[in-house]
């Protein structure tokens, strides 16, 4: 799916258990290549280069995979997609030290993803540039304590990774049930809607075109 001129979503679906599971990975391009913002489980790295196909894009075209943060939907793939190809690897210093396989993931005790090195660290207002204007980063904690979102402003675009799911209604918030700090969670939440997205993709639940950040957080402070 185009969001944007230049701005991607690239679906991966598949079964979990009895039912069918869609996560939502995005891209944007740059002068150079592709950012790609999270990578899918591990074992999807063919559905992920179809994903890309659709869009005429090849695995090598990625030059730089953000982990929006810890999570092995998000990092279980990135491994063999760093095999694969020359991408940089980002993700925030509060996430890295378990993305990099020396601390256990904070919601899993059993198996975990193959660690990836982190090859740049990333904080509050770091800014890519893209084709489709400054990407820029910002800090949401609270399901992870370094989970990022980031933001599009020429595009109108919140890329949120976790900070907010979508269902049929729009936005629903941050997930409870996946996230550890659901007060800091909710402040994340508040943080985005003062930037006031009109356009808001999620990694769980997908494109949401008239996205109403501030309601979804008001309803969940109050």
């Amino acid at each position: 799916m185009e969001l944007d001129q230049h701005v991607y979503s690239f679906p991966l679906t598949f079964d979990r258990g009895d039912r069918e599971t869609t996560i939502h990975p995005s891209g944007v391009e740059t002068e150079s290549g592709l950012i790609l913002l999270d990578a899918g489980f591990p074992g999807q790295i063919n559905d992920l280069k179809s994903a890309l196909a659709e869009h005429g894009f090849e695995l090598d075209d990625v030059e730089i995979l953000i982990l929006t943060h810890q999570d092995g939907d998000h990092v279980g793939c990135a491994g063999e997609l760093v095999s694969r190809t020359d991408a940089t690897v980002v993700a925030h210093p509060g996430d890295a030290p378990v993305i990099e396989g020396d601390e256990a993931p904070i919601k899993s005790s059993g198996d975990r993803y193959p660690p990836v090195s982190v090859d740049v660290q990333i904080v509050e207002n770091v800014v890519f540039r893209t084709e489709a204007g400054p990407l820029r980063v910002v800090e949401t904690p609270g399901h992870t304590p370094g989970h990022v979102s980031l933001v599009l402003p020429e595009a109108d675009l919140l890329l949120a990774g976790d900070a907010t799911v979508a269902d049929e209604d729009g936005l629903a918030g941050p997930n409870e049930r996946f996230t550890p700090e659901m007060d800091e969670a909710i402040d994340s939440l508040g943080k985005l809607a003062e930037l006031d997205p009109n356009r808001t993709l999620c990694y769980h639940g997908g494109f949401v075109e008239s996205s109403d950040v501030r309601a979804t957080y008001e309803s969940l402070a109050e």
